[in-house]
C-alpha cells in the first residue's frame, strides 16, 4: 500500500487503499491492523484511519480481535454461497431488462468487453481476468436501463472479488466462461428476454458452485 497524500476525503483514500489490499489479498484472512501501524503507513494522523476502519467493520471486511485491535474477517463459504445466490438474482432480471432495451451502442461496448476478457484470459494474469469479468457484469447492470440493480449490487461485488482473488489461479482460468459470456450478449442482441435471463442466472449459479467449492479447500489448508 502506497503512502497518500492529505486531501478532505482522506479517510476515504484510506478506506478504498486498505479495501483494495484485502480483496486482492495482500492483507490475508486474520492479519492484524491497527491504527498505528496504518497511521504510519500512511503518514497520516490517527482520525481518519479510525474511521476509515470503522467503515471497514460495518462492510463487513474487518472484525474485532480483542485487545488485538482489528483483523482481517475470514473468508466463509456460506456468505459466498449467499453473495451468489443474490447475485444470481441480480444479474437475472438485470439482463431481462437489457434484452428488452438493447441498442446498437451497447452491442458495440458488449463485444468490445468480450475482447478484453478473452484477451485478460490468454495473458493469463488473474487480476486483469476478474476485473474484467466484474467489468462484463456491471455492463449489464448498466444495460438494464434500471440504476438500482447496479446499486443493490454495488455493496457485494468487493466481496465477490476477494473470493475469487483467494481461489483463482493462472490454471483456472477457463476460455469457457467467456463463452458463456459470448451466449449471454447473443441472447442480448437478439432481444430474447426470458432466454438471457436464464443464461445470466444459470451462468452465476454455476461460478458459485465452483467458486464455493474452492473456496472450501483453501480455507480447510490454511487451518
Amino acid at each position: 500500500m502506497r503512502p497518500i497524500l492529505p486531501e478532505p476525503d482522506l479517510s476515504e483514500r484510506i478506506h478504498d487503499s486498505v479495501l483494495e489490499a484485502i480483496c486482492s489479498g495482500e492483507l490475508k484472512s486474520g492479519a492484524r491492523i491497527t491504527q498505528e501501524e496504518l497511521a504510519q503507513q500512511f503518514g497520516v494522523s490517527r482520525q481518519p484511519v479510525l474511521q476509515a476502519m470503522m467503515l471497514l467493520r460495518r462492510e463487513g471486511f474487518l472484525i474485532d480481535a480483542g485487545r488485538k485491535g482489528v483483523c482481517v474477517a475470514p473468508l466463509d463459504v456460506q456468505q459466498a454461497r449467499n453473495l451468489y445466490a443474490v447475485r444470481a438474482a441480480l444479474d437475472g432480471a438485470a439482463a431481462r431488462h437489457a434484452a428488452a432495451n438493447y441498442t446498437p451502442h451497447l452491442v458495440q461496448r458488449g463485444r468490445q468487453l468480450l475482447d478484453v476478457g478473452r484477451r485478460a484470459v490468454a495473458s493469463a494474469y488473474v487480476p486483469s481476468v476478474i476485473e474484467a469479468d466484474i467489468d462484463f457484469h456491471l455492463f449489464i447492470y448498466e444495460a438494464s436501463g434500471n440504476p438500482l440493480f447496479g446499486e443493490t449490487a454495488q455493496p457485494h461485488w468487493q466481496h465477490l472479488r476477494r473470493v475469487m482473488a483467494a481461489v483463482l489461479s493462472e490454471e483456472d482460468l477457463r476460455v469457457s466462461v467467456w463463452d458463456e459470456h459470448e451466449g449471454i450478449l447473443r441472447a442480448l442482441e437478439a432481444g430474447q428476454t426470458a432466454e438471457a435471463e436464464a443464461l445470466c442466472r444459470g451462468h452465476a449459479e454455476q461460478m458459485a458452485d465452483i467458486l464455493t467449492g474452492r473456496l472450501k479447500v483453501v480455507i480447510s489448508r490454511a487451518a
